[in-house]
């Protein structure tokens, strides 16, 4: 499979299809579509994430490979003080955000285009939110974390969803060697899943 959904221009054709889905308690409604990660519904990653986050009042978040918008979307949903910025590399998964948000009811919202932080240079967040886009390689995941450690404002911190199988172990300890070892913390695990928060 030469592509994936880490491409900026999915070949896939379109192919759109409504999910609904109750996430924090919220009913949400989001537009999907083929050449996105998990077009057929809210991956069990993103939900474990969405369920176990911690986000303080009236925050500034980043969601980091935002797909279609779950995670983000629902950040934004949790206060309408939150100023939420959501990223991604795929064309079609930045046009599906901005539906969504708009879908929603939610202003709070900006949707860039962006190859790991490369649009949000200069700008910091309390709170950064990943489900990283494992397909792209262990080594685009740890640039990411390392460029969300830069991007943290003091005290802020960076929430990550992993499969034990597809890196969790070597996720934590660079987790460990940019933000301490005492500052990472797993929050939880589902099904495989871990999550991890570390503080900076």
């Amino acid at each position: 499979m030469s592509e994936h959904y880490y491409s900026r221009k999915p070949t896939a054709a379109s192919d759109r299809q409504v999910i609904e889905a109750v996430l924090r308690g919220f009913r949400m409604r989001f537009v999907s579509d083929a050449g996105v990660f998990s077009k057929g519904g809210v991956d069990y990653g993103s939900r474990v994430l969405i369920e176990r986050m911690e986000i303080p009042e009236a925050a500034s978040v980043l969601d980091v490979g935002c797909g279609y918008g779950p995670i983000g979307l629902t950040a934004a949903k949790l206060d309408p003080k939150n100023r939420v910025v959501m990223v991604d590399i795929n064309e079609r998964a930045v046009e599906l955000t901005r539906l969504n948000a708009e879908a929603n009811g939610l202003s709070n919202v900006t949707v860039l285009q962006s190859d790991k932080l490369e649009s949000v240079r200069g700008q910091s967040f309390d709170v950064i939110l990943t489900n990283p886009p494992i397909r792209a390689g262990k080594a685009v995941v740890h640039e990411i974390f390392e460029e969300a450690f830069r991007h943290l404002a003091d005290g802020g911190s960076l929430w990550i969803v992993i499969q034990n199988k597809q890196g969790a172990p070597s996720a934590k300890a660079k987790l460990e060697e940019l933000f301490g070892e005492g500052a990472v913390t797993e929050i939880g695990k589902d099904k495989g899943y871990r999550i991890y928060r570390a503080n900076r």
